[in-house]
């Protein structure tokens, strides 16, 4: 299954670039994503009964981490696909001539199944070095999704996001390998540099050498999941995307690297303890979630306003792993799923709202109630999650991740992130408020909202709902089991 799972999004890839025919594109990019998604309930499944799988000689390997990560990126990347066949159409409606035309949405769909292949990569690789090498992968697959458009503004986001993003990649690198280096003395200079081969020996590895590698880890693989101080690619790249890629980048790319923190981190954890690196992930999601609270108060870009709370919601994750314990770790969890699912929609809603106003600036934005209402009620339903309100997954998680503050003695960290989220609150709901309840300009015709778009908001508001009021028993057991695997 697994290898099947990888090699579906190859394959469109393959078949997006030799072809032409415009629904043929949609129709195999949503079949395939279908396909992908229906094998990650199984892999997940499989993972829940036999507590792991592996296929290519133990190359690939999927636990209880491993399954959710899937799940997340197979299920955001078939409501991206969906969403895409509206949205494009609308969007490449004014080229003129039918081989430009195609020839722009073969670009565009050969890339996105590109960048769903290096993302479904990270989570099942058991190797180390495939991981980054994956990881690497979705930067250069998102890089040309990123300048799509090919304005200014795009190719300049796009230079930005390589920049700063090929550095944070070689910091990662530097990381491996000082982690290869660590287990040198235990299992001699030529070993499978694994998950697997790793874990069981974790506790005699070189703690000062692992030390220095989770270091290099958590600033590398950091940059990707957009931590603060080094986001700065991210707005402008999460911005000029085209809006289903800004649903994958800000709903499961950030996932991504966040899942090679947290690999690294179960290894530290054997080799150091909690003390060193749990400080280090405190501080690191505690300024995440400072910054980008401060920035969230400046912003006039509806895009750039989602992207800088996806800075806030990783900076969330990263406290909740610090916290530790089963309330901190299955919170951050948790807080994944549910941002993942809720930031996607936010980003299909701005897209809907972009092609009905023209416009990305939130003052221009007004009455969407009247001109787009299913669209505006969407919006206002993700922004209530997205803030934490009850009884949407993200209240819930964040209310668990608060509690393990106080069970970790670190009270003044839940009392400093609750204040920050407050501050979030109240500028998140404001503008919202006013572009969906607002006088609705003149010059805006009505428009009725794409029937796709409309059922992949709605489904995926649906699934937080219901995490915010119960938690199902299989995802459940999935969550325990990969609580203990983090904590190892």
């Amino acid at each position: 299954m697994l290898v099947a799972i990888l090699a579906i999004p190859l394959a469109v890839a393959a078949i997006c670039t030799l072809t032409r025919r415009e629904r043929f594109m949609e129709a195999a990019t949503v079949s395939g994503s279908a396909a992908v998604f229906i094998l990650s309930l199984a892999v997940a499944v499989d993972v829940a009964v036999r507590r792991g799988m592996s296929a290519l000689g133990s190359w690939l390997y999927a636990d209880a981490v491993s399954a959710i990560a899937l799940g997340v990126i197979a299920f955001v990347g078939l409501t991206a696909a969906v969403y895409s066949i509206g949205y494009l159409r609308a969007n490449v409606a004014g080229i003129r001539g039918n081989v430009e035309r195609a020839r722009e949405l073969s670009r565009y769909y050969a890339l996105f199944n590109l960048f769903i292949f290096a993302m479904l990569m990270v989570p099942v690789s058991n190797s180390l070095g495939i991981l980054w090498v994956a990881i690497e992968g979705t930067t250069l697959a998102s890089l040309f999704l990123v300048a799509f458009y090919r304005t200014a503004e795009a190719l300049e986001a796009a230079w930005k996001y390589v920049i700063v993003g090929s550095v944070g990649i070689a910091l990662a690198l530097f990381g491996t390998i000082l982690t290869y280096y660590a287990a040198v003395q235990v299992l001699g200079t030529s070993y499978d540099l694994t998950w697997s081969q790793l874990l069981p020996v974790g506790a005699k590895l070189d703690p000062g050498v692992m030390r220095l590698a989770f270091v290099f880890i958590i600033i590398g693989y950091g940059t990707k999941a957009g931590l603060a101080p080094m986001h700065t690619w991210l707005p402008d790249a999460h911005s000029e995307a085209p809006n289903p890629v800004s649903a994958l980048l800000s709903g499961v790319l950030l996932n991504t690297a966040m899942y090679a923190i947290l690999r690294y981190l179960a290894l530290a954890g054997i080799a150091l303890g909690a003390t060193f690196e749990r400080s280090l992930l405190l501080g690191f999601g505690l300024l995440s979630l400072a910054i980008a609270t401060a920035f969230i108060w400046r912003q006039t870009n509806l895009k750039r306003l989602l992207a800088y709370s996806s800075i806030e919601h990783m900076g969330i994750v990263l406290i909740g792993i610090a916290f530790g314990g089963v309330f901190g770790v299955s919170g951050a969890i948790l807080q994944m799923i549910s941002h993942a699912l809720t930031k996607s929609t936010m980003f299909f809603a701005g897209g809907q709202l972009a092609l009905t106003y023209g416009t990305k600036d939130i003052d221009r934005i007004s009455g969407a109630i009247r001109t787009t209402p299913t669209t505006a009620l969407l919006l206002l339903a993700g922004t209530f999650s997205l803030i934490g309100s009850p009884p949407f997954g993200i209240f819930t998680s964040e209310l668990t991740i608060f509690s393990a503050g106080f069970t970790a003695n670190v009270a003044w960290a839940s009392i400093l992130m609750l204040a920050l989220l407050a501050l979030v609150f109240v500028r998140f709901l404001a503008p919202v408020t006013a572009m969906v309840f607002g006088a609705s300009p003149s010059t805006i015709v009505p428009r009725r909202s794409d029937r796709g778009a409309v059922a992949v908001m709605a489904f995926s508001l649906a699934i937080v709902l219901l995490l915010g009021l119960f938690v199902p028993a299989p995802l459940r057991g999935l969550i325990e089991q990969s609580t203990r695997i983090l904590r190892t």
